[in-house]
This record gives structure tokens, C-alpha cells and sequence, in this order.
């Protein structure tokens, strides 16, 4: 165990009174900077260098395995990684890394056998991008139909406030054009004269469709649509056919589409049903006909079709009904068939196939894999007219393998399959799917993987991770840094906790609003689960979550902290009555569909009754790793910071409370591969130290 008392007294934030609005007392409030996104105020930049300081005090000195780790998880990188090349616009791209390069370059060839050669030309290198800059990600990229020009959307800190620049490829240099405050989503014209992309306001809230058009002065740019209300999203994407932009307005409760023609340049966008409480939908034109996913009879959606002209609901002729155990959570198409992802009950995921002719989802062609646990995507691609659908299908055990499903002889070929570098055998190890009982006669769906040498005999180390928010599925998916913990006899599971959709919609909504709790007693639940089959014990179990997973880390710290022997916080969300009483926030208006609106008493009540910093207790907590970015603008920076100096001064154990705080990275922590792999050394450094795992 980590025990305080074996190391330098940790940094102290000073307590500063300040009360809240609502009465709150916050002594740590002074924590956010007043002028952020800019943060100057020397006493917070001094106290979050002091804690970085302080992790270097505890998990450095002689005995500090960060190095070692680093050189082993380095070890497992394919360094010469490359995607499948998929076809776009009559050619065909890929995305490659080089050995000891950081970031990856987009290639592209002329014909499908050079791409597979690896032979082509480097359209863009973000490693050239990145130089000088202590962070880069590209957020975008798009090829114009004409091949000429590459659009793309780059982020120099982390704050997500995204640039749009263009590249000319016949010349090989950027055009003059650098239009900021953008967000995700990026599209041509069909003529390769105009980009469509996304502007958000002040708040980082996305607000407003543009349209540029090439050679003109971006300050007058086409506003294709605005949305005034500030508690929907808006995304743009290309229609699987190509021919229309589809302009994606949604809160978690309701949606609205619109669509705008590619093809012409003086069309206005339309709306496909608009939006009313408590409906959700998607459509996609295919052969003159929508097919609409909606949820308008049921939770877990039915599948409609729509003559093009004729969109009026009372038109809709049922294609898939709606079912209590099977959860539709997509569907698009091409020319010659359309599919549907689905979600048993059993939380498995399945993609189902109709062929063209088929006027309903009898004799689908099911896609079916054999192990107890897996992830597995659909890979769209441009191409209208192929007659193959791409997967990409991994196991807690087996590195990803893309097969090409033909469907017209119902052929699952491979495409490619990932070799780890010094060997690797799935069959050395054991997934299963195990169940757990909840208090209310629930039973929650765990992925679990260990070495086939660990006795369940009660004393493996394990590492139980959870998430459980906004609907969003963990699917049980490969990793080459997790062997460093397979290797060392740890048992990893991933609870599919209430609040996620595994097993349907109303999984999701019994974790959410006035029901979140259960997302943290299914947690609770699992760790107890996996103790009772005789996988661990109690402080043998380190339990990890990032962002409203971070929020899930802090509530089951209060609530059961005798059941961890460590916690890992990343990025965590747990200051939830402050941030949802405060709109000025990026994401607090889109959160209101989520969390509820704490200016109802009702929902103020309940969030008080969980948020994690509010809820913080004068009792004993095991070791604690809390990671920050500080130009996040999902979780802000002081979040973190305030619990971690909440905690320290109010809890009573001896336990290592620590708190990283990236000064160059926001949510999604430090870019670049290899950098990244830095703070997962320190994040294993952490557990097992925290655990006694020797090595």
C-alpha cells in the first residue's frame, strides 16, 4: 500500500472561505481561474506544478518502474501501424505510422494494389504539423472529390477549439485560408468549390453550418443553418449516398435532421420531420426511399421506410418493428443492401443485413462471432456501390482483425489482422462474460479477462473499469498496454453498468436523472461480484473511470471505499452541482438532458445527494491517482483540483492521494503515441504500488 506517511508531506491548497449561490460552502473555489479558458493566477498554476512535483516525489527516486514500464509498453507498438486502404473518390487512402514517429501520416494511391504495397504518396503528416508544438491532434480530414484540396481541423492545446485550414495538393502548400473557433465536422461540395463546417460560440456550444467557398474571404462565408437553442448539438455528416449533407441537431431526448444537396450550390437546407419531445431519428436516402430509425412507438427503436416526397409519418410503412429484447442503435446502407447494428439483451452486439428486394428484415443476413465477449464496428466507407461491408472485430484477448463481409455470398474474408510485436497467443488467456446480481434484482453484464494460469482462489490483483453515462456502450476491445497488466497476473474487468446501452435503451435510463445511483451500485455490485467467484478480494481490486466515469470513480469512493485497494480518477466529472448550476459552461446546457436540471429542487436534492466532491466524507480511503488536463473544456482543471485538496484535508487514512495535471493537453490527455504511453506507465506505476505488485 501506498501510505502517506512514507513520503514528503504532500501540497496543501489553501482553504479560502466562499460561498455559493445557493448556499454551498466552497473553500476551494478560488481554484478556478476567473480569466479562464486562459489560466495565469500564479497561486493555481504554483499548486498544480507543486502536485506534479509531488508525483514525482512518490512514484520516482530508485524503485521508480515508470521507465521500465515505458520501455515495455514501447515494446508492444507496431511501429510501421497502418489502416486497410479504403476507396474515396476514385482513389484510395490510408493512414500509416513510421518507426519513432509520434502522430500518423494520411498516404494515398491511385489503385488498390499500390495501397496494399504501402506504395503511394504522403498527402499529410502530422508529425510535420506537431513540430514545435507540445500538443497536436488532427480532428478532421477530408478529401475533396476532385482530389485536389485536403481540408482539416487541428487542435494545438487540447482545448478543442479547432482551426480549419486546406491544403493544396497540386501545389503541396495551404491555401491562405484559417478560419478558427470551429468544431467537428467537416464536408465538400460535390464540386469540390465549397467546405461545410461548424462554428461554436463562446462557449465552445456548436451553433452555426457555413459554408466557404474556395478563393473568397472567409468572413463571408454562406451560414447554412443556425441553432438557437443552446441545449441541442449540432454535427454535420455526407449521406452514405454522397449527395446530401446531412445537418444532425439532437439533445439526448429528442433529434431533428435536415438535409442540403451536395450537388447544388443555391439550395437551402431541409427539415425531415421536426423535432418534438421525447422523439429520436435518423434517415438515409437509399434508391429514392428514406429509411428513418426512430423511437416513436418504442425505447428501442423501429425501423421505417418513406417515399422520398413523402415524409408525413402517416406514411411510414414499418420495415423492423421494435422489440423489448433487441435495442436498433444504427442503420445505413449502400446501393445494393442496408444493415442494422443492434444490441441484445444479452449485450452482445450483432449486425444484420438486408439485401435489395427485401421489403422486411426476414432472412437478414446475421454477421455472428463465437467468443463470450467482443467489440465490433462497422466501417461505412465512401463507396455507394460496393457490395462489401467492412468490421472490425476485437476481444479482450485478440488484436483487432478487419473482414470484408461479401454479401452476396455470405463470405467473411480477412482483410487485415494485427500482429503484436515479441509475440502474442489469445489462447493463453481466458474472456468470459459473468453477471452480476444487483440490489434491486438487476443482473449487470461483465467482460472479464485473465491469464489462463490465475487460480480463482481469491488473491489476483484486479482492475474493474467502468463508465456508465450517456448511453455510451463498453464494448470489450483489445489492448496492447493492458498486457503489461495480464502479465502480471491481474484479472481486468468492464462492468457494463446501467446508464450505458448494452443491454438496450432502458439501460440507459435507469442510470440517468433521478435514477443515476444505480450506475454506481452496479459498480459496487461487480467489485462484489468478481470477489464472491473468487477472482479477488477486498483491497485487491483497483477500480478506474475517466470523465463521468471519473464521476462514477468518486461516488463508489464514498460509498464503499473498503472495497478498493486503489482508485484511478481521469479527467473525473465529480464537482456536479457546481458545474450544473453553472451555464456559462461548455457542456452544462447539453447536460441538462442527462443530469436534470439542478434549478429543480427535485433534481438539485438527488445530485447533491451523489456528486462526488459535495458528498466527500471524514473517513478512509485507499490510494487515489486523479488526472486533469488543463485546457480541458469537458472537465475543467479545477475539478480535479478541488476534490484532490477537498479530500486531502478532509479524509482520514494515511493513503497517497495523487494529482497529475497535464499543463499542455485537455480531456483527451497528452497526443502522440508514445507520449501517451507515458502516462499510462505511470498510471500502472501507480497500481501496482498502490496493489504491492512486485515488478
Amino acid at each position: 500500500m501506498l501510505r502517506q506517511s512514507d513520503f514528503p508531506p504532500p501540497p496543501a491548497a489553501r482553504a479560502k472561505p466562499f460561498t455559493h449561490p445557493d448556499g454551498r460552502p466552497d473553500p476551494w473555489a478560488w481554484l478556478r481561474d476567473p480569466g479562464y479558458p486562459e489560466v495565469t493566477d500564479p497561486e493555481i498554476l504554483g499548486y498544480l506544478t507543486a502536485e506534479n512535483a509531488y508525483v514525482e516525489s512518490v512514484l520516482g527516486g530508485t524503485d521508480d518502474p515508470r521507465r521500465a514500464l515505458l520501455t515495455e509498453l514501447k515494446s508492444r507498438v507496431i511501429e510501421d501501424e497502418r489502416t486497410p486502404p479504403e476507396w474515396d473518390h476514385g482513389v484510395w487512402l490510408w493512414g500509416r505510422y513510421q518507426p519513432g514517429q509520434q502522430y500518423a501520416q494520411t498516404c494515398l494511391a491511385g489503385s488498390l494494389e499500390e495501397a496494399k504495397a504501402n506504395r503511394g504518396t504522403v498527402i499529410f503528416d502530422q508529425n510535420l504539423r506537431a513540430e514545435g508544438k507540445p500538443y497536436y491532434a488532427l480532428r478532421g480530414l477530408e478529401l475533396s472529390p476532385d482530389r485536389r484540396f485536403l481540408a482539416v481541423l487541428e487542435d494545438t492545446d487540447g482545448s478543442e477549439r479547432l482551426v480549419l485550414r486546406v491544403r493544396d495538393l497540386a501545389n503541396d502548400s495551404f491555401l491562405p485560408i484559417e478560419i478558427g473557433d470551429c468544431t467537428y465536422g467537416l464536408e465538400w461540395s460535390a464540386d469540390s468549390s465549397r467546405i461545410f463546417y461548424v462554428k461554436q460560440d463562446a462557449q465552445q456550444r456548436p451553433r452555426w453550418v457555413y459554408a466557404h467557398t474556395l478563393g473568397s474571404d472567409p468572413a463571408t462565408d454562406t451560414l447554412i443553418y443556425h441553432e438557437a437553442d443552446p441545449t441541442f448539438y449540432l454535427g454535420i455528416e455526407r449521406s452514405p449516398s454522397g449527395r446530401y449533407l446531412f445537418i444532425v441537431v439532437a439533445q439526448k431526448t429528442c433529434s431533428e435532421q435536415w438535409i442540403l444537396s451536395l450537388e447544388g450550390a443555391g439550395t437551402q437546407p431541409r427539415c425531415l420531420n421536426p423535432r418534438r419531445a421525447n422523439h429520436e431519428y435518423s434517415a438515409f436516402d437509399r434508391n429514392g426511399e428514406w429509411l428513418i430509425l426512430t423511437n416513436d412507438t418504442h425505447p428501442n427503436f423501429r425501423v421505417v421506410r418513406a417515399a422520398f416526397d413523402r415524409l408525413d409519418e402517416a406514411d411510414w410503412q414499418e420495415v423492423i418493428p421494435p422489440s423489448d429484447m433487441v435495442f436498433i442503435e444504427g442503420i445505413s446502407g449502400t446501393a445494393h443492401f442496408w444493415y442494422v447494428t443492434e444490441r441484445t439483451d444479452e449485450a452482445r452486439k450483432r449486425v444484420r443485413i438486408i439485401t435489395a428486394g427485401q421489403d422486411s428484415d426476414a432472412g437478414a443476413q446475421e454477421v455472428t462471432f463465437p467468443d463470450a465477449a467482443y467489440a465490433l464496428w462497422v466501417l461505412p466507407g465512401y463507396d455507394w456501390q460496393r457490395r462489401t461491408l467492412r468490421l472490425r472485430y476485437e476481444t479482450l484477448a485478440r488484436p483487432k482483425t478487419y473482414f470484408d463481409y461479401h454479401v452476396g455470398s455470405k463470405r467473411l474474408d480477412i482483410v487485415q489482422q494485427t500482429e503484436i510485436p515479441g509475440g502474442h497467443n489469445p489462447d493463453d488467456y481466458i474472456v468470459e462474460r459473468l453477471w452480476a446480481p444487483t440490489p434491486d434484482g438487476e443482473r449487470v453484464p461483465l467482460s472479464v479477462v485473465r491469464r489462463r494460469d490465475v487460480a480463482l482462489d481469491g488473491t489476483a490483483p484486479t482492475l474493474l473499469y467502468g463508465y456508465g453515462s450517456y448511453g455510451a456502450s463498453m464494448d470489450a476491445a483489445f489492448s496492447t498496454n493492458r498486457l503489461s497488466l495480464l502479465s502480471r497476473g491481474f484479472v481486468y474487468a468492464l462492468a457494463h453498468i446501467r446508464g450505458g446501452e448494452e443491454r438496450g435503451r432502458r439501460w440507459y435510463e435507469d442510470g440517468k436523472f433521478l435514477k443515476k445511483k444505480n450506475t454506481f451500485t452496479d459498480f459496487i455490485a461487480a467489485g462484489e461480484h468478481l470477489i464472491a467467484q473468487g477472482y479477488s478480494q477486498k483491497g485487491r481490486i483497483g477500480c478506474m473511470g475517466g470523465s463521468a466515469g471519473g464521476m462514477l470513480m468518486g461516488a463508489v469512493l464514498n460509498l464503499r471505499p473498503d472495497l478498493w485497494g486503489a482508485s484511478v480518477a481521469q479527467v473525473p466529472f465529480v464537482d456536479v452541482l457546481s458545474t450544473m448550476l453553472d451555464d456559462s459552461l461548455p457542456l452544462t446546457a447539453f447536460e441538462y438532458e442527462e443530469w436534470g436540471n439542478p434549478n429543480d429542487p427535485a433534481y438539485y436534492a438527488y445530485m447533491q445527494s451523489y456528486s462526488p466532491y459535495d458528498q466527500v466524507a471524514a473517513q478512509a480511503y485507499p490510494p487515489i491517482l486523479i488526472t486533469a488536463g488543463l485546457s480541458d473544456p469537458r472537465v475543467t482543471y479545477w475539478e480535479p483540483a478541488k476534490w484532490a485538496a477537498k479530500l486531502r484535508a478532509t479524509k482520514t487514512d494515511d493513503s497517497v492521494l495523487l494529482l497529475r495535471t497535464e499543463m499542455s493537453a485537455g480531456h483527451g490527455g497528452a497526443s502522440g503515441r508514445y507520449k501517451a504511453l507515458e502516462e499510462i506507465a505511470e498510471t500502472y506505476a501507480f497500481l501496482f504500488k498502490a496493489l504491492g505488485i512486485a515488478g
